[in-house]
């Protein structure tokens, strides 16, 4: 049997997040048993590793029903955050191996029993997509130019493709209707992994809020997707919507799952340059299964 917690992660106000099942002893299941916890609770889902070298403390793996993920945001929180409070931490900066690259989390420990978790992303490519990419997005959201801000979409990536769709209002945003199939199509004709289209809640309190489509996670849409907002707040950097600072960026999600959640952002420089940023977010225990 393996013994799974259940957690949300990125929670708002002590409710909402996205829900992660973790296995913190994950050494001795095959992919088709991690697959198989993915599918059976319909949810990203994170596995707990030993390293197998001295550069790493730990090696994370992420699924979800339809296949493997090489970085997931919210897992990579919630497995740490689950180490922290079962005592399996020896540190509070701990190295992690994944599919898409080393990370770096930073527990809060001395709030030892709900710590404040954050991970590393490193510094985000943003592309302007063409017309013809655009158009492609329109359709699918089945929205028009009139329903954006004067800004490009763009194709913006730390770990993994997003594509950022500026709307116009946090309401406009919240009406948005799509379906998988057409997500799935058009992420594969821009080269994305989800739309994450997003509005401006308070430029100066520099709130937003988003809406993520996965292209091909075996569910239509996402309470919560760290890796989203990291690629979100380089986008906002580019465009003038944040301030070249590491102030915190908030960025809401999961309003229209009734999943309310929390995303923090802090964009890292060198001098003017951007060179990563961090991810953060708090994570509630939901309960423990056996599989």
């Amino acid at each position: 049997m393996t013994d799974i917690k259940l957690v949300n992660v990125f929670t708002h106000n002590g409710a909402g997040g996205n829900p992660c099942p973790i296995v913190v002893d994950a050494a001795a299941l095959s992919e088709a048993d991690m697959q198989g916890i993915a599918a059976d609770y319909g949810h990203e889902s994170g596995f707990v590793m030993p390293a197998r070298s001295g550069d790493a403390d730990y090696i994370f793996r992420f699924w979800v029903p339809r296949h493997e993920m090489e970085m997931c945001g919210h897992a990579t929180i919630g497995a740490l955050w689950t180490l922290a409070t079962t005592g399996r931490l020896r540190s509070g900066q701990v190295r992690i191996d994944t599919r898409s690259g080393p990370v770096t989390g930073f527990v809060d420990m001395a709030r030892s029993e709900d710590p404040y978790v954050e991970i590393t992303q490193p510094v985000g490519k943003v592309v302007d997509l063409t017309r013809e990419q655009e158009n492609s997005v329109l359709t699918a959201l089945r929205i028009s130019r009139e329903d954006l801000l004067d800004l490009p979409l763009q194709n913006a990536v730390t770990s993994r493709v997003k594509t950022l769709i500026p709307m116009k209002s946090v309401d406009r945003l919240n009406e948005l209707q799509t379906s998988m199939p057409t997500t799935e199509k058009c992420c594969d004709s821009i080269g994305s992994t989800g739309l994450y289209p997003y509005a401006v809640e308070s430029q100066t309190e520099r709130r937003f809020e988003a809406r993520q489509f996965p292209k091909s996670s075996g569910y239509p849409e996402d309470a919560a997707t760290g890796i989203a907002a990291a690629a979100l707040a380089f986008g906002l950097l580019k465009n003038g919507l944040v301030k070249a600072d590491s102030g915190r960026i908030t960025v809401l999600q999961g309003r229209n799952l009734g999943a309310l959640s929390e995303i923090g952002v802090r964009l890292g420089f060198a001098g003017e340059t951007p060179v990563g940023c961090l991810v953060g977010g708090t994570t509630k225990f939901v309960g423990s299964k056996q599989h």
